[in-house]
C-alpha cells in the first residue's frame, strides 16, 4: 500500500523551504564596507543599522551586528582591518537590524548594551541565548580597548528604553545608534519605551556636546557632523509644533495625514517612516 503525505504538509514544507531561500538571498547582493574615520576607528555599512570598529593588532570591537545572515560578509570585513579575534561586542539598542548577528559574531566574545536591552531580548523566546548581553550597562562607564577609550552613555528613553551612546573622546566621534537617523523621519518605538520629546532632548545633549569637527555615526544614513545633527533637530521641533497646533486647533489625525506636513519635510520621508507615519507618532505624543 503506497502513502503518500496530505496536501497541505506539502504545501506548507514547500512555503518553509521558500521562506529558507528567501531569507537566504535576502542579504546576496549586499556589501559590506568600511569606511576609515581615525585612529583605528571605522564606520562600517551593510544593511540594517550602521555598525563602528575599533580594529587592533590586539583585538577588535565592534558596534551592533546587523543580521545573522550578514556575519560572515562582517567578519570578512573585519579581518581586513585586522587578523585579531573580534573580543568585543555593544550594542547600541535591542532592535534586530542591531543585534541580530549577535551570536553568529559574538558568541565567544563579551557582548555589553544596556541593561534594559538583557531585559528584553532575554524575553524574546526567538533569540538566541548565545547572542544575549553578558556585560550591561546602567550608568555612564568608560572602557579601554587597546589603547582607545570609549564612553558608554546610557540615556534616558526615547527611541527605546535601552539606548547607548558612545563617546570616543580622542577621536573625537560619537556613535549614536538609532538616536539619530540621518536626513530621514526617526522611528520612535514606543512600545519599547520609546518617547518623543525624549528623543529631541537626547538630540539637544548631544549638539552640547560636540563641535563642528565631530565625525556623528548614525544609526541609519550617512557619516554626518554637528551640523547634520542641527539640521535633524529643527526637522524634529518644526514637525511637533505643527502636529502640536493643529491638534490643539481641534484637527483629527487623518485629516492632517491628508492635510501633509509640507513640501519642506516631502525629502524625510523614507519607506520605513513615512510622512504618515510620523504625523501619527507625533500625534499620538501631544497631550
Amino acid at each position: 500500500m503506497k502513502f503518500t503525505k496530505p496536501l497541505s504538509l506539502l504545501t506548507g514544507a514547500a512555503l518553509l523551504l521558500c521562506s529558507s531561500v528567501a531569507l537566504a538571498n535576502r542579504f546576496a547582493d549586499v556589501q559590506v564596507n568600511a569606511t576609515p574615520l581615525k585612529d583605528s576607528v571605522y564606520m562600517l555599512t551593510g544593511a540594517g543599522g550602521n555598525m563602528a570598529a575599533v580594529a587592533t593588532s590586539d583585538g577588535v570591537l565592534l558596534i551592533d551586528s546587523q543580521y545573522a545572515e550578514l556575519a560572515d560578509k562582517i567578519r570578512a570585513k573585519l579581518k581586513t582591518l585586522s587578523p585579531a579575534e573580534l573580543t568585543t561586542l555593544i550594542n547600541t539598542h535591542m532592535h534586530g537590524d542591531h543585534v541580530g548577528g549577535n551570536a553568529a559574531l559574538a558568541a565567544n566574545a563579551n557582548i555589553i548594551a544596556h541593561a534594559n536591552v538583557k531585559t528584553r531580548l532575554s524575553a524574546d523566546n526567538n533569540f538566541d541565548r548565545a547572542g544575549l548581553p553578558k556585560t550591561t550597562i546602567s550608568e555612564k562607564t568608560t572602557i579601554n580597548h587597546h589603547g582607545v577609550e570609549m564612553v558608554l552613555e546610557p540615556m534616558p528613553a526615547s527611541h527605546t528604553d535601552g539606548d547607548l551612546l558612545i563617546w570616543f573622546p580622542k577621536q573625537n566621534i560619537v556613535h549614536m545608534g538609532d538616536l539619530m537617523f540621518q536626513g530621514r523621519f526617526p522611528f520612535v518605538d514606543t512600545n519599547n519605551g520609546g518617547n518623543v520629546q525624549q528623543y529631541i532632548e537626547n538630540t539637544r545633549y548631544v549638539i552640547s556636546k560636540i563641535d563642528e569637527q565631530t565625525q556623528v555615526i548614525p544609526g541609519h544614513g550617512e557619516l554626518t557632523n554637528k551640523a547634520g545633527l542641527q539640521k535633524e533637530l529643527a526637522m524634529l521641533e518644526q514637525t511637533l509644533a505643527i502636529v502640536t497646533a493643529a491638534k490643539q486647533q481641534g484637527m483629527t489625525e487623518a485629516e492632517l495625514i491628508a492635510k501633509g506636513l509640507g513640501d519642506e519635510f516631502k525629502a524625510w520621508h523614507w519607506n520605513f517612516i513615512t510622512e504618515e507615519r510620523w504625523i501619527k507618532t507625533l500625534y499620538q505624543a501631544v497631550n
